[in-house]
């Protein structure tokens, strides 16, 4: 899953950042709120974790901005303002939930995680295709009765061909969901973890479900 931090303290950002990246989320970073509209509406993200007290822009009116648009990314606003009217008006222009500096970060991302499983009519708590399953809860994973070791990335490639089976997965549609603005699109990472990952789903003899399209991408099926 991607999530874009819209931060201008940046000890604040890059410790959340750092933070979501070990939990395996890919990460993109705005540093004011005129950047963080422009990132949000350009790439697709499944969370925006929003400051309020933003340069350009603050975090009301880019919340607000978003929604008026159509918008349905799910929002956690973060900020030092905890008075009743701050956290009234925060929710009134589109966030989903308020947390209030300084925070635990283990709270935070048990609020992370619960605003991805509600964050869209496709999130669900186990993804399946054939005899492959995924639990987002206990982040394991299940070939028929043989469990599945996967790193971090292995599992966010899965899910994200577990969220569209039998569509053909373009590469840069990869580099931008399961790993961040960063990379070089002509770098094969993309096909090394692919690939690592084919090899454990058909470990044991089982039947390949990751085929390559020839110049464009990857299809499960």
């Amino acid at each position: 899953m991607k999530i874009l931090v819209v931060e201008d303290d940046r000890k604040v950002a890059s410790f959340i950042e750092k933070g979501l990246r070990e939990e395996g989320y890919a990460v993109d970073v705005a540093g004011d709120g005129e950047e963080g509209g422009v990132m949000a509406h350009v790439y697709s993200y499944d969370l925006i974790v929003l400051d309020i007290m933003l340069p350009k822009k603050n975090g009301y009116q880019l919340a607000a901005e978003l929604r008026r648009e159509g918008s349905q990314v799910p929002i956690l606003m973060l900020t030092a303002k905890d008075a009743t009217e701050d956290v009234v008006r925060g929710l009134d222009v589109g966030a989903d939930d308020y947390l209030t500096k300084p925070f635990a970060f283990e709270e935070f991302l048990a609020r992370v995680r619960a605003l991805l499983r509600r964050g869209g009519a496709q999130r669900t708590e186990i993804l399946r295709y054939k005899d492959v399953e995924l639990d987002m809860l206990r982040h394991t994973a299940r070939r028929g009765e043989r469990d599945l070791d996967l790193t971090p990335r292995e599992f966010q490639l899965l899910e994200h061909f577990l969220l569209h089976p039998e569509e053909v997965v373009r590469r840069t549609e990869l580099l931008e969901k399961v790993w961040d603005l960063h990379f070089d699109p002509e770098s094969n990472v993309v096909d090394v973890h692919v690939g690592n990952l084919r090899r454990k789903l058909r470990a044991g003899g089982s039947q390949e479900l990751i085929h390559t399209v020839r110049g464009v991408g990857f299809i499960l099926q």
